[in-house]
């Protein structure tokens, strides 16, 4: 989307629709009667009688009273103008993104003064708009062969506001970066696994480097054998799939220090191997990847905003598969690390990917680590959905990682890791480690393993198992991938940045 900026004034405006907000009293809006002379003197009129909504995301259209700049009107409902905050201006722009798509809209004109308070400023606005209508109007497009309906998407938008144009064009930039980074690992997520296997996701991270200028390296299987990457070889052993270790380094300060590690779990299908899935437990299995594709539109958000600060990323990544070479339960395994792993669920396959990614990650610079999985069914029984869950070693860098998930709306959930659940983590009689000591506790055991090959190393594990996937259309976008964890992992890094 392109965006252009004037000042207040609707005789400027040339665009095909007008979005307009309206709080519960939009009388005390500084131009309210102005754009009231300009749609209809009737306006209060019919926002009295319920024919133009107040309540919060209700949304109304009405074609333009007079022929002029702009065609239609869409009226959004704010409420309460005080109780407005960031998250809620998101999810109020989400909703008229999803209109807009709706309505195959191909221009929007934003009047800002009535999407602000004494807490929100005209730039507020501008970043919640540039993120929420990119977000909400989100598809996936699919592989039909029976649509003749033409593509449209939103080409242009243009703000009503008096505040300083090059700073606003900077917060549009950011959110709109935001969001196109989102919508790419929601595509990512939602792909078939036969379309994006570990060769593909990596060829996805070379494009990705070659862009944003990053170091790209990238580990097949002959590699990771001559490594000694006996995690990640075990669960591939199945497959017919070579393996890929993606690791991507953008180097943000002139020394390579103080760096953080992204990394995420690539699993592009997952049957379970012999630990064998149900068949309705198999069908989504395709989504096993989304903590890879949350890394992967983290660094496409890093390589936008260029912070100071050195990040590199991790994405071991494989399918899950049965066949005569397959790993199978009482399997022990060796490491990268060099700990050995006896095998007591081949289900419990995320975590051994992990433990590789992981160990590379520190060997490989990483001063904080970040895991992100879909890695377990328990974090849906635990908490639900609708909210990741968490588990660390480092009170002060959770702190942080919590402010920046704060910033971005997404909800984030501290789950316990206690000695005694280390204990069983690293309770076998023939090997250092099991993979599954188990369901009760599951979120915590599966995070838990991977915080063995994390170490001292400040780290922080998030399970977005619940939160990756949405099973029904939501605030910030339709049914299917949701991009989760995006936006916090790029909010931390530029936070670390900030504070350096």
């Amino acid at each position: 989307m392109k965006a252009s900026f004037i000042e207040n004034g609707f005789g400027n405006v040339k665009s095909e629709t007008l979005l307009i907000g309206v709080p519960e009293h939009p009388e005390n809006i500084e131009g309210w009667d102005g754009f009231a002379q300009v749609f209809s003197p009737r306006l209060m009129d019919w926002i009295k009688s319920g024919d133009i909504k107040s309540e919060f995301k209700s949304i109304v259209k009405m074609p333009a009273i007079e022929a002029g700049n702009f065609e239609r009107v869409v009226f959004i409902g704010l409420g309460a103008s005080k109780k407005l905050t960031e998250d809620l201006l998101r999810q109020a722009f989400a909703a008229a993104g999803k209109e807009l798509a709706a309505m195959k809209a191909t221009s929007v004109a934003i009047w800002t003064a009535p999407f602000k308070n004494e807490e929100l400023t005209c730039e507020d606005v501008v970043f919640a708009a540039g993120e929420g209508i990119g977000m909400g109007g989100y598809k996936f497009e699919g592989y039909r062969t029976d649509s003749n309906e033409r593509d449209v998407s939103l080409e242009s938008i243009t703000f009503l506001s008096d505040s300083d144009v090059e700073e606003l064009k900077a917060a549009f930039e950011v959110g709109s970066t935001y969001a196109h980074a989102v919508n790419e690992a929601r595509t990512l997520v939602n792909m078939p696994p036969n379309m994006l296997t570990a060769t593909k996701m990596a060829d996805y991270a070379k494009e990705l480097a070659e862009q944003y200028d990053f170091e790209i390296e990238v580990l097949g299987k002959k590699e990771m054998e001559e490594l000694g990457m006996g995690a990640i070889l075990a669960v591939n052993k199945g497959s017919v799939e070579e393996p890929r270790l993606i690791v991507m380094k953008y180097k943000g300060t002139e020394k390579w220090e103080d760096v953080i590690g992204l990394v995420g779990k690539g699993v592009t299908y997952d049957t379970g191997g012999y630990s064998l899935k149900p068949r309705e437990g198999m069908v989504g299995m395709k989504g096993d990847m989304g903590g890879a594709a949350a890394v992967l539109g983290a660094m496409r958000i890093i390589g936008e905003l260029r912070p100071a600060k050195n990040v590199v990323a991790v994405i071991g990544s494989t399918d899950n598969m049965v066949s005569g070479e397959a790993f199978k339960p009482d399997d022990v395994i060796t490491s990268l690390s060099g700990k050995t792993i006896e095998v007591l669920n081949t289900d419990a396959e995320g975590r051994l990917v992990l433990a590789d990614a992981v160990t590379y990650a520190k060997q490989s610079g990483a001063d904080y680590l970040i895991d992100v999985a879909t890695l377990t069914g328990g974090v849906i029984v635990a908490l639900g959905n609708d909210k990741t869950g968490a588990l660390t070693n480092n009170e002060e860098f959770f702190e942080e990682f919590m402010q920046a998930s704060m910033e971005t709306g997404e909800f984030v959930w501290r789950l316990p890791l206690t000695e005694s659940d280390k204990k069983r983590i690293r309770k076998s009689e023939v090997a250092d480690l099991n993979n599954s000591p188990g369901r009760d506790g599951h979120m915590i055991f599966g995070g838990g393993f991977v915080g063995e090959f994390a170490g001292d190393t400040p780290w922080i594990h998030l399970d977005i198992a619940g939160t990756s996937e949405a099973s029904a259309p939501h605030d910030l976008g339709p049914k299917g991938a949701t991009g989760a964890m995006v936006r916090t992992l790029a909010t931390i890094v530029e936070r670390m940045a900030q504070e350096d």
